[in-house]
């Protein structure tokens, strides 16, 4: 069954809530934030405040910045809106990439593998005090003493820990311990601090699926769901006009640009075969998308 997700920001207290309970009504799976402090909303302030509203959606950071929160405060976040929600909170995390998150907190942004390195630390230790354990943890990228979440407890038995990354070493760990890995296919940082070099291509996701499957080999539970975060969704009669520009920006050739889960774009019929070849090849169920693209998921009929 393929699911999707709403990634959204609040402006004012009416229009948010009122996001929120359309997400739900329309049948979006979860209500997604993003988090960049700074120039974004507290991502578990916005959503406990949509949990009010709503009463089926599932709510999560799309992702918190690992980088610049410690776990005992993410983990009480995430608890915490677990309770007020009646247990239908997610943890979401990433790496982060943002120059400027570092620098405001009065650090510098790390090399890739030390982010890496603090992002995996911070998840196995977010996961362990969700699930009512004691941590400590010394190491360069992470120093905690005897954390404890005692109050509040969640109320889901196991909150799902999604995961955003297109990095091989996350998409290996989240393979043997997320629930959900949320594929971004996105590459290195440019120099803005914002934008990213794309891994769009087939044969690049096929790598980044072989990442993910060698992480699942052994796992005893269920393999995680995969996820794409949806940069681009349009619903046209003619997808090749629609991506031949943006498949020059990215130096790619159409039919692979047409062909990432990444893009979603041509009649609703083609796209929902796409979707079909998504979950054929590469195992794909879900998509993350965001607020302009709303309408143009309800017109898919697959909500």
């Amino acid at each position: 069954m393929t699911t999707f997700a709403l990634q959204a920001q609040p402006a004012d207290a009416a229009s948010w809530l009122a996001l929120a309970r359309r997400a739900e009504a329309a049948g979006f799976d979860t209500l997604q934030a993003a988090d960049h402090p700074g120039s974004c909303a507290a991502p578990y302030v916005a959503l406990a405040a949509a949990a009010a509203v709503t009463s089926r959606i599932t709510l999560g950071a799309y992702v918190a910045n690992a980088g610049i929160r410690e776990p005992l405060l993410l983990a009480a976040d995430i608890a915490t809106l677990d309770v007020v929600s009646g247990g239908r909170a997610r943890a979401g995390l990433g790496a982060g990439h943002t120059p400027a998150e570092w620098l405001a907190v009065g650090r510098e942004r790390p090399d890739v593998q030390a982010r890496v390195d603090r992002c995996l630390a911070v998840a196995a230790a977010v996961r362990a005090l969700l699930d009512g354990e004691t941590v400590t943890v010394h190491t360069p990228q992470l120093d905690v003493q005897d954390a404890r979440l005692d109050k509040p407890r969640p109320v889901q038995d196991r909150v799902p820990l999604l995961l955003g990354t297109s990095n091989a070493r996350m998409l290996r760990w989240a393979g043997a311990h997320a629930d959900i890995i949320g594929m971004s296919g996105l590459g290195r940082t440019l120099a803005d601090g914002h934008q990213h070099d794309v891994r769009w291509r087939p044969d690049q996701i096929d790598a980044q699926i072989e990442q993910v499957r060698q992480g699942v080999e052994g796992r005893d539970s269920p393999p995680p769901a995969l996820e794409a975060l949806v940069q681009v969704m349009t619903i046209t009669d003619d997808a090749e006009s629609v991506a031949t520009p943006l498949a020059s920006e990215f130096g790619m050739s159409v039919s692979d640009l047409l062909a990432a889960p990444y893009v979603l774009i041509g009649t609703a019929a083609e796209i929902r075969a796409s979707i079909e070849r998504h979950e054929k090849r590469w195992g794909i169920t879900r998509y993350a998308v965001r607020t302009p693209a709303f309408e143009a998921v309800e017109a898919l009929g697959l909500l």
